[in-house]
């Protein structure tokens, strides 16, 4: 029987699978060689051999996933171990309204069927805000079993991960008028989440009702079908340069309300949750020091926690 070249194999079998509207190129490791999938709501790099993992990657408030990929470092070493990333365009939300943790949820399960992507192994995570969307969006995964996408981990990269404290915070940064970029941003939060939710003051129960975790009443019962998941919630505790960048106080750091969540889990009986404080690893791919940054995490540790199965 005539053979073909082991390349063209490769290609013809992805391209069964491709989908029509996508953007395609062949990137190849020493191993294996690498398909990158780009649409407009994902960028996938997976490859030609079933993956050990599949990693699903949620940015901060503006970032896409060309961004993401930018300032997260992950993806050679993810190469080096057969781990597929999924890059989520997917920003801009704090929190989901009633039936747009389904709509994601679907877009996940469309991702994983059209690109022929193992299940068994699934590890979501987000940075910033995106650290409140995998965790919800886990939590929902979780529960609903029939979708078969019951993610083995979850970590979140310094996210805001209670609305109440958010918009008290942000009362403080305009009552200290220090920075102008706390000003704007707290301005904007501010209008965002009282259009939406009111005054917590008087309104908490409807903060309660979306957010990842409300500290004022100790509430994580949106994220309680995570229990038996294992979580990690990485933060970089720098109150120093958040005093003289910003003149915030520790506790309106997202790396306080991390900590707080964590005490509150163990707690609970989450018993694989780990809290993970770092220390000057916060530095942008344009070499600002800056604590609020995907580069805390250290990436070969992390992989090591993925594929400890």
């Amino acid at each position: 029987m005539r053979s073909f070249p082991i390349l063209l194999l490769i290609l013809i079998a992805f391209h069964a699978c491709k989908p029509s509207d996508t953007k395609e190129e062949v990137a190849t490791t020493e191993k294996v060689t690498y398909q990158v999938i780009s649409t407009d709501d994902y960028e996938l790099h997976r490859p030609n051999v079933k993956p050990t993992a599949v990693l699903v990657l949620f940015g901060g408030y503006p970032e896409m996933a060309k961004d993401i990929k930018r300032e997260f470092k992950i993806l050679e070493k993810a190469k080096a171990n057969q781990i597929a990333i999924v890059y989520s365009n997917l920003n801009k939300k704090l929190w989901f309204e009633e039936n747009e943790l389904n709509e994601l949820s679907e877009t996940i399960q469309k991702i994983f069927t059209t690109n022929n992507l193992p299940t068994d192994h699934l590890y979501i995570s987000g940075f910033s805000s995106g650290g409140d969307v995998a965790l919800l969006v886990g939590d929902y995964l979780t529960k609903n079993e029939q979708l078969n996408l019951t993610p083995k981990g979850i970590f979140i990269v310094d996210s805001p991960i209670d609305l109440a404290e958010l918009y008290f915070s942000s009362e403080k940064n305009l009552q200290r008028n220090f920075s102008e970029v706390s000003v704007q941003e707290s301005n904007w939060i501010i209008k965002m989440l009282g259009d939406r939710f009111g005054n917590p003051n008087q309104s908490l129960t409807a903060y309660e009702a979306f957010s990842v975790f409300t500290l004022k009443t100790s509430s994580i019962k949106n994220i309680n079908n995570l229990k038996n998941t294992k979580i990690r919630l990485y933060t970089e505790p720098d109150s120093l340069w958040w005093k003289e960048h910003r003149m915030a106080d520790f506790d309106q750091t997202n790396a306080y309300l991390i900590k707080e969540l964590s005490k509150t889990l163990i707690n609970a009986g989450f018993t694989k949750t780990e809290y993970i404080p770092t220390e000057n690893r916060g530095v942008r791919s344009n070499n600002e020091r800056h604590p609020h940054s995907w580069s805390i995490v250290e990436t070969g540790e992390l992989i090591n926690w993925i594929l400890d199965q």
